[in-house]
């Protein structure tokens, strides 16, 4: 028995085969999907669907060739909040207006688009209100979508899409304990484990939002937090009831629960933001072909603390996106490369402490995910120490494919609930 699961990134797209008796990895498979579109307007960031969606088959067909008769369900999932236009036909008319999109941060009435609906730029009925006022939806339009949500209906050759709940509810005005949405747009919206129809006689299961399908493929134990460092960073806690606080989503998890998010926007993004800079002196320097991470990594070798005091809110927060980053507590001591890599590494990890402790829940362990948790021992060592608990992480590395596809087993009906199917999951 085996199931697959993708997952749309912002940057790549992942695909992997898991062993549905034992959760263990067969065969993954992950490419850039090089989709951005280059347009004059800096703060737009939209990509070609149809590329997106194409690479998504290649990634199935290089599955089922060999495999085809043992798959038992296709789970998806992906880059949350970014809608696709879609016409009658269940065609895009539009781009891929994803996450990172600021036109919601234009100016608005005296104020921004996303400040005076009284949410973030780049949930996506922001970014249609922002169309609808600009003249910018596409006239044979009739709805829009998720990446993934349209990836399920070219699959199953739908001409609607069916959202779940978890992403329904990154577009934003969406009524958590209604299941419906306080904005003009009203989809198919479902909380449970559905298939919504097959492709080449495999179940197919509704999409579901990465930080979902991150959560579901980790946390084994919902006493846990989940720490979660990509592009961006999270931190999610699994709740009975709903929990709202300054900075805090309560978003639709599964079976009931809730989902406590806190988001920075800037998470691997502001270390990959420090490599630049580095690099830029490199450069100036004529050294081109040196491993900028790998001088990092030295540098935190020789460094265990200090004083340097960085905020990585860089790229602002989800409430205000004028907030900017610092660099403060400055001394002729700490103004050096290896204390200010160790500094923002640090910064990285208050502002999800803090995101935490708004949440007012205790919590016992903690689990890492993402490639920024992965791949810098530093970063494990500082969260540890904030949050006072060894962190857990899973054997797999690629969490949102593999919560896709552990979710596909129990909407194809061969687990029989979450507890179940979430026994498959081993940490390192």
């Amino acid at each position: 028995m085996k199931v697959i699961g993708i997952d749309i990134g912002t940057t790549g797209i992942c695909g992997v085969l898991l062993d549905g008796k034992n959760g263990n990895v067969i065969q993954s498979k992950t490419v850039d999907s090089n989709a951005f579109i280059k347009t004059p307007n800096e703060w737009e960031k939209i990509q070609d669907p149809n590329k997106i969606i194409s690479i998504c088959t290649d990634i199935l067909s290089s599955f089922l060739n060999d495999f085809e008769e043992d798959v038992v369900a296709i789970g998806l999932t992906g880059q949350m909040h970014g809608i696709v236009y879609v016409n009658s036909e269940g065609m895009a008319v539009s781009p891929l207006y994803t996450w990172q999109d600021e036109r919601g941060n234009l100016p608005y009435r005296d104020t921004t688009y996303a400040g005076y609906l009284g949410s973030f730029s780049g949930y996506g009925n922001v970014t249609d209100f922002y169309n609808r006022k600009n003249n910018l939806v596409p006239q044979d339009a009739v709805t829009y979508c998720t990446i993934h949500d349209f990836l399920g209906m070219v699959l199953c050759k739908n001409k609607k899409p069916i959202l779940h709940a978890s992403d329904a509810a990154s577009f934003g005005f969406y009524n958590v304990a209604q299941n419906k949405f306080d904005y003009d747009y009203d989809p198919q919206v479902t909380d449970g484990f559905e298939i919504i129809g097959t492709y080449r006689n495999i179940p197919v299961s509704v999409a579901i939002g990465d930080n979902q399908a991150s959560v579901f493929s980790t946390l084994a134990d919902t006493n846990d937090i989940l720490i979660n460092v990509g592009t961006g960073s999270q931190i999610s806690v699994v709740s009975e009831h709903p929990i709202t606080a300054d900075g805090i989503e309560c978003r639709p998890y599964v079976d009931g629960k809730y989902l406590i998010v806190g988001a920075a926007l800037c998470g691997g993004r502001a270390y990959s933001l420090l490599k630049d800079f580095y690099k830029q002196l490199l450069d100036a320097a004529n050294c081109n072909d040196v491993d900028v991470y790998s001088i990092m990594d030295s540098l935190l070798q020789s460094k265990s603390s200090t004083t340097l005091k960085v905020d990585t809110r860089f790229a602002g927060t989800r409430a205000d996106a004028n907030i900017r980053g610092s660099i403060s507590n400055i001394s002729v001591d700490n103004l050096t490369p290896a204390d200010l890599t160790l500094g923002l590494l640090c910064g990285m990890v208050e502002e999800l402490h803090d995101l935490y402790l708004n949440m007012g829940v205790k919590r016992v362990g903690i689990v890492g995910s993402g490639n920024g948790i992965r791949k810098n021992q530093t970063l494990i060592r500082i969260a540890e120490e904030a949050f006072g608990a060894k962190l857990k992480i899973p054997l797999h590395t690629e969490e949102a494919a593999c919560g896709a596809a552990l979710f596909a087993l129990v909407c194809c009906g061969k687990y029989s609930d979450v507890s179940e199917v979430q026994k498959l999951i081993q940490y390192t």
